[in-house]
């Protein structure tokens, strides 16, 4: 007969053996497949983005996603659009996204070349951040017609501040947009976990069609959303995606085969959203 000692002990054990087993099991099998399926039955979802509202997007970049029938996401500056008006404006008629990437692209001061007036965003603060990001929203809906829902973080970069005075921007954008995407990520979005407010994404600047796609095998399991990024389009380099890899990529997306869904960052959001 076991004393009630031991029976304690044993019943103890017994739950801390199935405790470890538990946590080992969560470990192994955290990362299982995720069952989420997209329109049409495809296994991933993918969009194209372009930051900055650069006039080869205009020139090259749109004239590509038009003829094969695809719509981009290109997060603008009004600066830069006012340069190509009549061509953002027919951009949006042809139902490209736009979305916001503030007035001043205001990033780190480390980028010496990014500061305006001398500024960083280590010198501002949220209220200032605010005011810039709305005036472009102000801009879109008097200039091309949009209420932009999505939002690209300037080089990526999500905080104001410097030291005990930082603060992260993040809570800012899930206020006043669906969506906001960061840049040179190292994985794609889980589409039952992703935080919309804070979306991955992935460079294509500087890459040939054979390096992207190497690319989205690393970053496409179970079932994530991968947001590709780009600035200028024409011969590939360290800010440019180039045209080729661009139109070869469009065709391997498109192919049923391969498993994706192509469409913008607020109709993918928005699918997920309603679905996960």
């Amino acid at each position: 007969m076991y004393s009630t000692h031991a029976i304690s002990k044993l019943i103890a054990a017994t739950f801390f053996t199935l405790s470890v087993s538990s946590c080992a099991g969560t470990k192994e099998f955290g990362s299982d497949k995720v069952e989420f399926t997209y329109p049409n039955g495809a296994q991933y979802a993918i969009s194209l983005s372009f930051d900055d509202a650069r006039s080869s997007q205009i020139d090259v970049g749109i004239p590509i996603l038009d003829k094969h029938g695809v719509k981009g996401t290109f997060y603008v500056n009004p600066q830069f659009v006012e340069k190509r008006l009549a061509g953002w404006q027919q951009a949006a008629i042809n139902g490209h996204e736009l979305g916001n990437h503030t007035s001043s692209h205001l990033c780190t001061g480390n980028f010496a070349w990014l500061r305006k007036d001398n500024l960083g965003l280590e010198q501002v603060n949220l209220d200032w951040l605010k005011e810039d990001i709305e005036a472009t929203t102000r801009y879109m809906k008097k200039h091309l017609n949009v209420e932009p829902k999505s939002f690209a973080y300037p080089c990526g970069n999500t905080f104001v501040g410097r030291g005990k005075e930082v603060r992260s921007y993040v809570p800012l954008i899930a206020e006043l947009f669906n969506t906001g995407r960061t840049w040179l990520d190292e994985t794609a979005n889980n589409p039952i976990y992703t935080d919309f407010a804070q979306l991955a994404g992935n460079r294509m600047d500087g890459m040939s069609f054979e390096e992207i796609k190497a690319q989205l095998n690393l970053l496409k399991e179970n079932n994530k959303w991968i947001i590709l990024a780009g600035h200028d389009v024409g011969e590939k380099s360290m800010y440019t995606t180039d045209k080729d890899a661009l139109e070869a990529l469009i065709v391997y997306l498109k192919d049923p085969k391969n498993g994706y869904w192509l469409a913008t960052v607020d109709e993918v959001a928005t699918y997920i959203e309603k679905n996960r």
